[in-house]
């Protein structure tokens, strides 16, 4: 009886060991790996091109010197085309900070008839750099923006000669970047910019200019 009681605890003994061999043996559940929570990072520097339409309005007010006579409107509106370069930083709530900085070329001369005679006028080149809050939507950034932005202006007249003046003001706007593929992206911008007020001194006559724009453009770029 004693050696059957024996045999019987060896075997349950070695049929223990084998089950526990067996539990140890069981390989893990793989680690998952992380995935951003929009499916798309865009964290990282960018740079591209841009090119859309400009509506630009100017208002010029020469005062007394123009005898009175009520202050010209000038409509300096037309294609335009630039670069643009900047850095975006993704948070795990989808929440996207970025700054943002474009330099970009105006066709927009104009003719506006005064008491002097004709006066043409120009603002080629601009330029800004903004803020941006946005919210990505997987391969979709929609976001916001406002900063700084400054136009060179020019004009030129027969009789009160030449004038030219650097415009300071602000920029707010809105528009989406999407991401074609992981590194390539569309993007479409729509901002107003108000360039402030300065005196455009014609060799003493000084005219009071105001500039404000509102623009729409598409651009293309590259992430880094």
């Amino acid at each position: 009886m004693k050696k059957l009681i024996a045999t019987a605890a060896v075997v349950l003994m070695a049929t223990t060991a084998s089950a526990a061999d067996a539990v140890s043996s069981v390989p893990q559940a793989p680690v998952a790996a992380e995935v951003s929570p929009s499916g798309f990072d865009w964290t990282g520097g960018y740079a591209g091109i841009q090119t859309g339409y400009a509506w630009l309005d100017g208002t010029f007010d020469a005062g007394a010197a123009a005898g009175g006579a009520a202050p010209l409107q000038g409509d300096l509106d037309g294609g335009t085309l630039g670069f643009f370069a900047g850095y975006n930083k993704q948070f795990t709530n989808n929440l996207v900070l970025g700054l943002d900085a474009n330099v970009d070329y105006n066709w927009n001369d104009t003719t506006m008839l005064s008491v002097f005679g004709d006066v043409d006028g120009k603002a080629e080149w601009q330029g800004s750099v903004r803020g941006r809050v946005g919210y990505a939507a997987d391969r979709a950034l929609i976001y916001v923006a406002a900063g700084y932005v400054a136009t060179r202006a020019e004009a030129d007249n027969a009789i009160l000669g030449s004038a030219s003046e650097t415009f300071h003001g602000y920029t707010v706007g809105a528009g989406v970047d999407y991401a074609i593929t992981d590194r390539i992206f569309g993007r479409l911008d729509y901002r107003y910019n108000d360039f402030g007020s300065k005196d455009l001194d014609f060799s003493g006559t000084a005219v009071k200019s105001d500039l404000s724009q509102h623009s729409i453009k598409l651009g293309v770029g590259v992430k880094f």
